[in-house]
């Protein structure tokens, strides 16, 4: 006689190739030490990681400022290591582009959200002057996200309550979301394709919105119950995932489908620790990790499509607690070691990689655990997205490792202003404000012009500065031979 496995028997002995994922810290000689990591009280992640670069917030005398390391430049970071310091107040939130390694926004208290290309092999001198300056918040901006697919979309949210969508190429605000939110935005997540965004509130909402149609596609209210601050994210099959507290300050986690958000499809309490839980998320393995600020671990979680759908798998523990945290992409990871996550995590005085592993007999690609993932080529120009089109990630093989490509400079061609007003509010403008630029030669011979001048400019500086280097180094040899 057969027995059916009743539903927690199968619970205890899941398969998943997960079950036994491991985390560990690197040595100490591979930590970035002596950085002072920003103590603005601000809910975002604070570090923000690619194949290439490592970058941390950091404390500013007068101003906002943050540090981008090459991954190599581990050791102790002397004090006078260049910065990004552009920003008149501090930054708050950081993010790279998807699809370019050597450019990252930042968004802060000065109101302004500013777009960097970072020099190739790091910095050698402070940056103070951004690619674009992008102004349009009336109060402090405290959260970027870059599109997914499309290039040079980038979202900001402010304590204005606004969103907006910039198009980063032209310096332009095409869409503006400013009648949505009637208290602070806690986080913003894109989904897969960019199609639609998912928004946490601090009315307790998470709202599910079409910012092309300007139009709230879904929204649940008292999604957390408790007054702490919520996190919303979208996963890669349209659902959402959210963190939050219950009336009783008890942490929570949830799973949501959009499409009818009256009962989460699993809600599960955690503990009554008070930091907030930030998810990050990997689509292709479908675990989701969540970091509380002030906490020393990471508790990470299987999604799947069986009961109880939220499936804890372990909690890597530390004695030190958490001031933030950053999360590689898939295709920044070591594939030889079976390494399917690599956190970067902060302390008060140093960033520290934490490296997720399946352990694995074999010294085999493990194709099981590296389905294709999204590689950094845009799927989408930005025209394309604003005029309506969609596009899944263009994804990427890791079988052989992933190879860093060259980047192109990203080139900002500013419109003329007096022959466009950009009406960011106006829904019958914003399909026809990319078009009108194509329609003048003239401009378009102007931005040329603009941009060889530029080119020029950017190079002219790059000797400057080599010049100097040059001339320090020179000096440095001549004390040595004294």
């Amino acid at each position: 006689m057969t027995v059916k496995p009743t539903d927690t028997m199968r619970r205890v002995v899941r398969q998943s190739k997960f079950r036994h994922v491991f985390g560990q810290a690197v040595k100490n000689d591979q930590c970035y030490d002596d950085i002072r990591v920003s103590r603005v009280t601000w809910d975002s992640s604070f570090c923000a990681v690619n194949p290439r670069f490592v970058a941390i917030i950091v404390d500013a005398s007068g101003g906002g400022a943050f540090l981008v390391l090459p991954l190599h430049k581990t050791g102790r970071i002397d004090k006078s290591y260049p910065t990004v310091c552009g920003h008149t107040g501090p930054v708050l939130d950081i993010d790279w582009c998807p699809h370019n390694d050597q450019v990252i926004a930042s968004g802060s208290e000065d109101c302004t959200v500013m777009v960097w290309q970072i020099p190739e092999n790091g910095l050698t001198l402070s940056l103070t002057e951004p690619v674009v300056v992008l102004e349009g918040h009336s109060k402090r901006v405290g959260i970027v996200a870059w599109h997914p697919t499309a290039r040079n979309v980038l979202l900001s949210a402010g304590c204005d309550n606004a969103i907006i969508i910039w198009n980063v190429g032209t310096g332009e605000a095409l869409i503006n979301l400013d009648d949505m939110h009637v208290d602070m935005i806690y986080n913003v997540s894109w989904n897969r394709n960019g199609s639609l965004i998912c928004t946490a509130s601090k009315d307790k909402k998470v709202r599910v919105i079409d910012p092309r149609k300007q139009e709230i596609v879904a929204e649940k209210e008292k999604t957390h119950e408790g007054a702490r601050p919520m996190r919303a994210i979208f996963l890669a099959d349209g659902n959402i995932f959210t963190t939050g507290f219950s009336r009783m300050s008890e942490r929570q986690l949830a799973l949501w489908n959009p499409k009818n958000m009256e009962e989460p499809i699993a809600l599960h309490e955690m503990d009554t620790s008070n930091g907030v839980l930030l998810p990050f998320y990997d689509p292709d393995t479908n675990i989701i990790y969540l970091c509380g600020k002030g906490d020393s671990s990471i508790r990470y979680f299987e999604i799947t499509d069986e009961s109880p759908y939220v499936h804890y798998l372990n909690t890597f523990s530390s004695k030190e607690p958490q001031r933030g945290m950053g999360f590689m992409p898939k295709r920044g990871l070591d594939v030889n070691k079976c390494e399917i996550a690599r956190f970067f995590k902060l302390h008060e005085r140093k960033c520290e990689p934490i490296i997720m592993t399946v352990p694995r007999k074999s010294d085999l690609f493990q194709d099981d655990l590296y389905p294709d993932t999204a590689g950094p080529e845009a799927a989408l120009e930005a025209e394309e997205w604003f005029e309506g089109k969609n596009a899944d990630p263009l994804l990427i093989s890791l079988k052989h490792g992933y190879i860093p490509g060259k980047n192109r400079d990203l080139k900002v061609v500013k419109k003329n202003i007096l022959d466009n007003k950009p009406a960011a509010n106006k829904k019958s403008d914003l399909i026809n404000a990319p078009k009108k630029a194509a329609d003048a030669s003239n401009t378009q011979n102007e931005a040329k012009l603009d941009e060889i001048l530029k080119e020029l400019k950017s190079i002219k500086d790059t000797i400057t500065n080599q010049d100097e280097r040059i001339s320090k180094l020179e000096q440095q040899m001549a004390k040595i031979a004294d």
